[in-house]
């Protein structure tokens, strides 16, 4: 399933580049501070599976005002090299790779 274009940023790590998307508004579960925030990556050109990880800090948007820091280009850089790493083949159709 390919991630919509609104919304979504480029980054390009290692010369392949991929687009990330955080979601705008917090889900239940997140607006609540119960559940962390979470993105999702897929490959730019050709997507397959998507790349969707979990942090360990709350949504920015969360309703109880619980501080939550924006993600960086950096973070998501080292989350797409990891999850390389660990096995995630962009490129191929299958579930979503969860990193977390």
């Amino acid at each position: 399933m390919a991630l919509v274009k609104r919304g979504s940023r480029l980054i390009t790590v290692d010369g392949t580049t991929y687009r990330w998307r955080l979601r705008g508004r917090p889900t239940y579960d997140q607006g609540l501070v119960q559940s962390p925030l979470t993105y999702a990556v897929e490959h730019a050109d050709s997507p397959g599976t998507t790349l969707v990880i979990t942090t360990n800090q709350p949504h920015p948007s969360n309703w109880l005002g619980a501080h939550g820091s924006p993600v960086l280009p950096a973070e998501v850089a080292d989350s797409i090299r990891s999850a390389l790493t660990n096995g995630w083949a962009p490129q191929a159709p299958g579930s979503p790779f969860h990193l977390g």
